[in-house]
């Protein structure tokens, strides 16, 4: 067995009990090992989440990229998104942790190579690249978590008479199109960079 097989075995039980439910002896348990033999592999369980957050993310930086430095931000952000829902869950184990893995820092090199290309300053560059991020982040885990029991209690406490801006927007509230407010939010932030002197 490696550490390979470990992280296989956490994402597919992340995918079957979620994250709240993972634990270090039920990797071991669906390996058929010892516990101590998964934290040879893995010290524990913030080592296995990083792990499933760099193995989540494999591939989002792979080629092909279009050329335009823009289109590149735009892919790179829609297959992020599109990475962390396809696990359960998949936003929370991937935000809020500082992966230093092959997949995290093959994507972060992409990213933030984009926008040195559009001209941004190494600083602008590197935290645009985190915009985006925690913008991606958030919205993941708003989409998977899908509250609708809550936003329709929303809808009903939002009196007109009291709350009449939250009253006209109720509809644009509800989790009913989460690909046009991804659009949408992530032409907000690119919008919003300071002017570059790339294409």
């Amino acid at each position: 067995m490696d550490r390979e097989q470990v992280v296989e075995a956490g994402l597919a039980l992340l995918d079957e009990v979620g994250l709240d439910g993972l634990t270090m002896r039920k990797v071991a348990e669906r390996l058929g090992v010892q516990l101590n033999t998964v934290y040879w592999h893995v010290a524990g369980k913030p080592q296995l989440l990083a792990a499933l957050a760099d193995r989540i993310v494999a591939g989002c930086a792979a080629e092909p990229l279009p050329e335009p430095w823009r289109e590149r931000v735009e892919t790179l952000a829609r297959r992020l998104r599109k990475a962390m829902l396809a696990h359960r869950d998949g936003g929370r184990v991937v935000a809020g942790r500082y992966v230093i893995g092959t997949h995290t820092l093959a994507f972060g090199e992409k990213a933030v190579g984009a926008l040195l290309d559009a001209g941004q300053p190494p600083r602008e560059a590197a935290w645009a690249t985190w915009t985006i991020g925690y913008y991606i982040f958030g919205l993941v885990q708003e989409e998977q978590a899908a509250p609708e029991a809550d936003l329709a209690a929303m809808a009903e406490s939002a009196d007109p008479e009291r709350y009449p801006a939250m009253a006209a927007t109720v509809p644009h509230h509800l989790p009913t199109d989460f690909d046009a407010r991804f659009e949408f939010g992530l032409k907000m932030v690119l919008d919003g960079l300071p002017s570059g002197t790339g294409d």
